[in-house]
């Protein structure tokens, strides 16, 4: 605890939040190859995820992170097999995609439990009781295997601070009650603190009628459309005088 009576957000050795950065790189190492498509087997239905992800992108190497993505919901973390299987779709080099799983903390490249939980410590989370709501989210979930649990720098939804990533849906704003409630969702496979999904929170656009429920993006043959600097079709008035 802090002199503050605040529960300390647990930090390595190295003064990171993050694993791995007091690691130092082996150099004895054999130089990285592409595992070769043929005798790499790749799980079921993996493949066409990933291809269908690098069709996005004019460099296949933009994919990484939901290539990344799709093997671990797979595999359940980024396993060695699971970084071959993504290298020799993406024809990428095992080490290149090990950097990116290393770099982002939604990936882990060490065995897991199933149900990831981020909960949000940065400055407008922490101002607000993500602290104290870490803590008691660390409280809720111990003893259960199934119920990963870590803070996160930010999760960019300070409108609905103090807020948490659970398994990849926001939620917020929570309360120390809602830690208990969320690992009870969990083990019920039901949908967490539906009440409180970003997903469903409101428009704030004071032109939207109460009774409106789709919420998607504008039909672009019925919508003037402005480019990202605010201006229509025109351009800019003054510019042209």
């Amino acid at each position: 605890m802090s002199a503050t009576g605040r529960r300390t957000v647990p930090r390595f050795g190295h003064g990171s939040r993050v694993p791995g950065w007091d690691q130092a790189v082996d150099l004895t190492k054999d130089p990285a190859t592409i595992p070769d498509p043929a005798t790499t087997p790749v799980a079921p239905g993996l493949k066409e995820t990933i291809e269908a992800a690098m069709a996005k992108y004019p460099d296949r190497r933009s994919a990484a992170i939901p290539a990344l993505h799709a093997a671990q919901e797979v595999h359940g973390w980024c396993s060695p097999q699971a970084i071959d299987e993504v290298a020799s779709v993406m024809q990428l080099t095992p080490a290149y995609l090990t950097a990116v799983a290393t770099f982002y903390d939604m990936f882990s490249t060490v065995p897991k439990p199933p149900n990831d939980v981020y909960v949000c410590t940065n400055i407008s989370c922490s101002l607000l009781g993500a602290d104290e709501f870490f803590a008691a989210m660390l409280d809720a979930a111990e003893g259960d295997p199934d119920v990963d649990v870590r803070s996160f720098e930010c999760l960019g939804a300070c409108d609905i601070a103090p807020m948490a990533s659970v398994n990849g849906e926001y939620v917020g704003p929570l309360d120390l009650d809602d830690a208990a409630r969320i690992v009870e969702d969990l083990r019920a496979g039901r949908a967490v603190l539906e009440h409180k999904q970003l997903r469903y929170r409101r428009t704030a656009d004071p032109e939207v009628a109460e009774e409106e429920t789709d919420f998607g993006p504008p039909d672009p043959e019925t919508t003037e459309m402005a480019d990202t600097a605010g201006l229509g079709p025109e351009g800019d008035p003054e510019a042209s005088e």
